[in-house]
C-alpha cells in the first residue's frame, strides 16, 4: 500500500505506457459509428443535466447556445472591436463587458449582449495585480482568495479569518478601492487536496496520484502536463509499478508565490492518452482542444477521489492562499480559474473539461469538504491548462 503524498496528479484514461500495457479502453467503436457521434458524450450530457437542474435536451441546447455565442464573441475580437472581457450568467446568456457605447452597439450588432461596466477587467485586473505584488511581501493568512469577478464588476476578496495583522493589513488595502472591491467574510480555509486512495492510478517515491493531459514541444517530445505542487520534488512517475515520466519543470514551492503547474517527460516507449476518465458514471470524454470557456460555462472535472463530477466556470486569474496539512508555512498561489465543482482531498490534477475543450487540473478547495456524487454542489480551483501550455511551449495531444 502506497504512502500518502501532500500533492497529486491529473486524472486521464488510457495511459499508454508500452505495449504489454495497452488495454481496450482506447478501442475505436466496434459499430464503426464513429462518424454519427453525438457531439457531446450522452452520459456527460445526463450529468449536467441532473447538476444543472434540467432535461438532457436543455444541457444539449445549453452547450450549443454558449458554444455559439463564443464564435461569435470570436468573429467580433477578430473583426477589431474593442472589449473588456465576457461571462455567462447562469441562464446561459454571454454578457459581453465594452469599454464605451460604440463598441458595446457593436458588439450587439452581432447578436450578443453587451454591457459598460462601471470598472471592467482591464482595471479590475490592475487592482488584483496590486493586491498579489503586496501578497508577495507579507502572505495574507486568513485570506482565502481574490479574483477578478466579471459579473459582479468586482475584484472578490474571500475571507476565512481576518484575526491576523497580515489579513487586516490586506482587506485594508483592498478596500481602498471602493466598490472596485467586494470583500466576502464567512469562507472555508483551502488546501491542496492529496489523500492515499487504495489502487493508485500513478506513483512515486512511495505516493500516491493520478495521470493527467499530455502535450508535446515543437519537436515532438511528450510531456505530462499537471498542477506543479503534484511534482514540486521532480520524482519518477510510475504506472501498474512501470516507470513512464520524469517531472522536469514546477513552478510551485510550499511556502512561496507560486503558480500550480508542472510538467513531466514522458518515456519515448510511453504516451498519454487523449481521453478523460469518468470513473464509471459513464463513457470516456474525447480530448478535442483547449479553448477556454468563459464564466458560467457548464464544466466537469475527473479525480481519483470524488470520480466525475460537473458544475460550472467560476473566475480566472484567481490568487489563493493554501494552508499546509502537515504544519507547513501557507502558500500564496496565482493565476488559477474557481468553479462550482464539488472536489475533495485526492483530486488534486484532476482534469476539467468543458464539452470537448480540456479546461486545466485540479489545484485544492475548501479543507473538509464532502461531496455527494456527480451532482454534488461545492467549489475547487484549477489550474488552467492554457497558462500552462503557452509558458511551457507546448501543443496539446488531441484525441
Amino acid at each position: 500500500m502506497q504512502v500518502s503524498r501532500k500533492y497529486l496528479v491529473a486524472a486521464v484514461t488510457g495511459v499508454l505506457l508500452s505495449a504489454s500495457a495497452v488495454t481496450g479502453a482506447q478501442a475505436a467503436d466496434p459499430s464503426g459509428a464513429a462518424a454519427q457521434a453525438p457531439r457531446y458524450q450522452p452520459e456527460m450530457v445526463a450529468a449536467l443535466a441532473k447538476t444543472l437542474g434540467g432535461s438532457e435536451q436543455a444541457a444539449v441546447d445549453r452547450l450549443d447556445h454558449e458554444a455559439a455565442q463564443q464564435r461569435e464573441l470570436a468573429a467580433v475580437n477578430k473583426q477589431g472591436v474593442k472589449t473588456d472581457g465576457a461571462f455567462f450568467t447562469k441562464a446561459g446568456t454571454l454578457t459581453v463587458n465594452a469599454p464605451d457605447a460604440r463598441s458595446a452597439a457593436r458588439v450587439e450588432d452581432a447578436g450578443l449582449t453587451a454591457r459598460v461596466p462601471e470598472h471592467g477587467k482591464s482595471a479590475l485586473d490592475r487592482i488584483k495585480s496590486e493586491l498579489d505584488a503586496k501578497a508577495v511581501k507579507q502572505v495574507p493568512a486568513g485570506v482565502s482568495s481574490w479574483s477578478v469577478d466579471l459579473a459582479s464588476d468586482t475584484v472578490t476578496v474571500e475571507v476565512n479569518s481576518d484575526g491576523g495583522a497580515a489579513a487586516r493589513s490586506f482587506i485594508k488595502a483592498a478596500s481602498k478601492h471602493g466598490d472596485a472591491v467586494r470583500v466576502v467574510r464567512g469562507q472555508e480555509r483551502l488546501e491542496t487536496q492529496t489523500v492515499v486512495p487504495p489502487g493508485s492510478r500513478m506513483t512515486f517515491n512511495g505516493y500516491i496520484c493520478s495521470v493527467g493531459f499530455g502535450a508535446r514541444d515543437a519537436a515532438g517530445k511528450q510531456y505530462l502536463v499537471t498542477a506543479g505542487h503534484c511534482i514540486e520534488d521532480l520524482p519518477n512517475l510510475a504506472y501498474n509499478n512501470v516507470k513512464f515520466a520524469k517531472g522536469t519543470n514546477s513552478r510551485f514551492a510550499v511556502g512561496t508565490r507560486s503558480v500550480d503547474m508542472g510538467i513531466a517527460a514522458v518515456d519515448a516507449e510511453d504516451s498519454i492518452g487523449t481521453q478523460v476518465t469518468t470513473y464509471g458514471q459513464a463513457a470516456n470524454v474525447a480530448v478535442k482542444g483547449s479553448t477556454r470557456a468563459s464564466q458560467g460555462s457548464a464544466m466537469c472535472k475527473s479525480g481519483q477521489t470524488t470520480g466525475w463530477t460537473c458544475g460550472t466556470v467560476g473566475s480566472y486569474n484567481v490568487t489563493v492562499t493554501y494552508t499546509d496539512a502537515n504544519g507547513g508555512p501557507d502558500t500564496v498561489v496565482t493565476g488559477l480559474g474557481s468553479s462550482t465543482v464539488c472536489t475533495e482531498g485526492g483530486d488534486s490534477g484532476g482534469a476539467y473539461i468543458s464539452g470537448n475543450q480540456a479546461q486545466g487540473m485540479t489545484s485544492g478547495g475548501p479543507i473538509g469538504q464532502n461531496c455527494t456524487g456527480v451532482n454534488g454542489r461545492g467549489s475547487s480551483y484549477f489550474q488552467p491548462l492554457t497558462d500552462a501550455l503557452t509558458h511551457y511551449k507546448l501543443t496539446l495531444n488531441v484525441a
